[in-house]
């Protein structure tokens, strides 16, 4: 039988491969047309690859992960909306799509498992490293908020120089984070981002 802690890492292993290979695959994309371009493969990764760390992030106790990922879910879906994609899904995957964040909370909140006293307080580490990790997300997160706001600007899905340059600055974050929290996923998944961004 598997340990809860494979089971847990394996889903972090699996959300940060989807992340890097969507951030591979855009780079690819855009090698080839020779300009930053966000093809439709890489907000449907980012959207699977959303809801998979946050699982992790909520296995592991990890309020900083909850909060990147709760930021950005919907811009996925919205930057899906763009490319004029999203009315492709299938209406069943559209309403779990939508439902499903507020489906976990509801849940958690009335089983009695979702404490955020867990979360913020007894959370197993310092309360300087909490805040480590809650700034680098906000900073990484922050990225996709900028990448949206200029996005509903043109009234399409692009990728700004300043998205790189955030990317890059909340990915060093999360890697010092990372280390000091001892989280191989975050350590391998932001290692391979740098090289990128």
């Amino acid at each position: 039988m598997l340990s809860s802690s494979v089971v847990i890492y394996t889903i972090g292993f699996i959300a940060q491969f989807l992340f890097s290979s969507r951030t591979f695959y855009q780079w690819l994309s855009s090698e080839k047309q020779k300009k930053v371009i966000a093809p439709r493969f890489f907000w449907q990764i980012s959207l699977l690859a959303s809801f998979l760390l946050f699982v992790y992030g909520y296995l592991r106790n990890d309020f900083s992960i909850m909060l990147g990922q709760s930021l950005t879910y919907f811009i996925y879906i919205r930057n899906i909306q763009l490319q004029n994609q999203w009315h492709k899904f299938p209406l069943v995957s559209k309403i779990f799509l939508l439902l499903f964040p507020l489906a976990i909370v509801i849940y958690y909140y009335n089983n009695n498992t979702f404490d955020i006293n867990n979360l913020l307080v007894d959370n197993g580490f310092s309360n300087q490293l909490l805040w480590l990790g809650i700034v680098s997300q906000l900073i990484f997160t922050f990225r996709f908020i900028y990448q949206w706001l200029y996005s509903e600007r043109l009234k399409l899905s692009k990728l700004p120089s300043g998205f790189w340059i955030l990317s890059l600055l909340g990915s060093l974050l999360i890697l010092v984070y990372g280390i000091l929290r001892s989280d191989p996923v975050l350590i391998v998944g932001h290692s391979f981002g740098i090289i990128i961004y």
